[in-house]
């Protein structure tokens, strides 16, 4: 049975957009949500900031292929929750941010992703958690407005579509794999064949010298390596010391590393001269209770069994868009 809930993200344009994108989302629909009329308003309005209306995407999604856990996951890929009434270039009170849901037992598993999210930024989200009062979908010409409007405006951020669709597809084509380096095999093609970058691949947690999957939870880590794994890409270095080079910092600092200019970071370990910027992603055997999307702080509670390494051949390439999609894909690994 199809259930609902309701995201306020900015502009409603581009919520609607993506949420289509989302498996298991049967129809999404912009509107006006908890303002301070009974009736329906207006667009011109809703846009004076004297309704109380935001600007909000009604969601309808069957919970057998999509739970709303992963739902409200999503939605924080999309807006910055740290920001009052503004995503984006889009300011005022109908662009705030919130989550509205229409049955009381949906305020939990919702209300449990927003202490995660919390907890990972270190700070009080701005995002409003209530009950829906009441929803009038928009006018007509704002229903599937960026599929009317190819190039009309979006606030998030491209790229974000394009890692929808590859952090769906891998879930779907990983599935219930068992092997470890079959699931990274696996995400270093589809990674590559989607993305274009210089190279991507994984490496491992081994003892020095050792075969990676050996060690054991009492060899420390200063008595491991990084072996290389699968990988998709030029030929690379086959073993990398614990906190050396960009991914033997990521693995000791338990944290996402992006690097601008591979030249400027100390130590780096060249690879390949063809690499001008880089980004790595720690692995876990399962994903960590306290992951930190943000890269802000380490995770202290588990260690990394493999780093995700990505390679560009373009400078300054990777940001914080990047960095919170492929930790979740590196999520799907473990």
């Amino acid at each position: 049975m199809e259930r609902k809930i309701y995201f306020a993200g900015g502009c409603f344009w581009g919520v609607e957009h993506f949420f289509k994108g989302v498996d298991g989302v049967v129809k999404a629909t912009p509107g006006y949500a908890n303002g301070n009329l009974d009736h329906q308003p207006s667009y011109e309005e809703v846009y004076t900031d004297k309704t109380g209306f935001a600007e909000t995407v009604e969601v309808r999604y069957d919970p057998a292929r999509v739970s709303l856990p992963e739902l409200v996951d999503l939605y924080f890929t999309v807006i910055d929750p740290l920001s009052l009434n503004r995503q984006g270039g889009d300011v005022g009170t109908r662009y705030r941010t919130g989550v509205y849901y229409v049955s009381d037992e949906d305020r939990p598993p919702v209300a449990d992703r927003f202490e995660k999210e919390a907890s990972r930024l270190g700070a009080p989200l701005a995002v409003e958690l209530e009950p829906l009062r009441h929803f009038y979908p928009a006018e007509e010409y704002h229903q599937e407005y960026l599929d009317k409007n190819p190039g009309g405006y979006c606030h998030i951020p491209l790229p974000a579509f394009r890692y929808l669709r590859l952090y769906q597809d891998l879930k779907a084509l990983l599935g219930d794999e068992p092997d470890p380096v079959a699931r990274m095999a696996e995400a270093s093609a589809l990674i590559q064949e989607r993305m274009r970058w210089h190279w991507v691949g994984f490496y491992r947690v081994a003892p020095k010298g050792g075969v990676a999957g050996g060690a054991g939870t009492e060899i420390a880590p200063e008595d491991c390596e990084l072996v290389l794994g699968p990988f998709a890409g030029p030929l690379a270095c086959l073993r990398i010391g614990y906190g050396k080079g960009v991914c033997g910092t990521a693995w000791k600092e338990r944290r996402t590393v992006i690097v601008p200019d591979v030249d400027r970071f100390p130590g780096h370990i060249a690879c390949s001269s063809l690499s001008r910027s880089e980004i790595v992603v720690p692995v876990y055997a399962s994903r960590p209770a306290d992951p930190s999307p943000r890269h802000s702080r380490p995770d202290r509670e588990s260690s990394p069994v493999a780093v995700l390494d990505v390679d560009s051949a373009e400078p300054d390439t990777f940001g914080p868009l990047d960095a919170l999609w492929l930790e979740k894909v590196a999520g799907l690994i473990g």
